[in-house]
């Protein structure tokens, strides 16, 4: 047992490394909200599952009238900073990152107005809405792209990734009406795989094939690199196999990773909740 002395000794290191740090920086740990409250409680509201359970719907007109709720939750984000994010836990960085991925997201498709058909709208033939650097993150000022590719993909190497974050189009994974915690992110990042891979409007055993979303297309390498014990996207639909089909025929078949894969045309029209 340590002695009183050794305690006191332990205790007066701990203050000081506390107070080396730099106030803002200890500020911002002390302060941010790793619940996520302000985008989680926009989520609910404007988020809803279809009765399929496994798509989304944004409520849009509804966001609009909400902006400024919207606008305080991204400046919480924004205000981050890299030291302070530095010294999160992964996962408390990576649901930060899915969070602002979506919200900021959400913010670029209210830019387009009312009467928007699809977040590609919002790009040029010389730059795609995202490579539009249009908010501040982590110190900087940064585009979608930035999260996802020079972030979320480069860091962590987390392949379920794919089906938490929305690029707002119809054939994306779906939007969770909440927002996604360190606390629960394995589940949540299972749970979103599972219901995207469900989904038979993106991906489906049909036949003697599986037709899938391009998604798995686009990025057949992440799914290669061991995380989780996959070595590639077969590996996947092995494991989610019960998602994919009701046959047990097929599933068996896509356990042993002999069935042929297709991939679907993506449908980038706005993933707006109609009336």
């Amino acid at each position: 047992m340590a002695s009183g002395t050794t305690l006191r000794a332990l205790t007066l290191v701990l203050l000081a490394l506390t107070l080396a740090l730099p106030a803002p920086a200890r500020a911002q740990d002390a302060q941010f909200d790793h619940t996520h409250a302000l985008w989680d409680a926009l989520a609910r509201q404007y988020v809803h599952w279809l009765p399929d359970g496994v798509q989304s719907r944004v409520d849009y007109r509804g966001l609009a009238k909400d902006r400024d709720r919207l606008k305080v939750a991204l400046a919480a984000m924004s205000a981050v900073g890299t030291a302070a994010f530095d010294r999160w836990t992964r996962a408390q960085q990576m649901a930060f990152l899915v969070n602002a991925y979506n919200a900021f997201t959400v913010e670029l498709i209210l830019t387009g107005g009312p009467d928007l058909q699809s977040i590609k709208d919002l790009g040029s033939i010389v730059r795609s809405p995202w490579r539009k650097p249009f908010f501040m993150l982590l110190g900087a000022r940064h585009h979608l792209d930035w999260i996802e590719h020079e972030q979320l993909r480069a860091r962590y190497g987390e392949p379920r990734l794919h089906a938490a974050l929305t690029c707002a189009s119809i054939s994306c994974p779906a939007l969770r009406p909440e927002a996604f915690v360190a606390t629960r992110l394995d589940a949540q990042l299972d749970d979103s795989m599972r219901r995207f891979l469900a989904d038979r409007t993106r991906n489906r055993a049909v036949g003697d094939r599986l037709e899938v979303s391009m998604i798995f297309k686009w990025y057949a390498d992440d799914f290669a690199q061991g995380h989780g014990g996959l070595r590639s996207v077969t590996d996947l639909f092995a494991r989610y196999a019960a998602q994919l089909s009701d046959d047990p025929a097929v599933q068996a078949a896509l356990k042993r990773g002999t069935v042929p894969v297709t991939y679907l045309p993506y449908d980038w029209s706005l993933n707006v909740l109609r009336p």
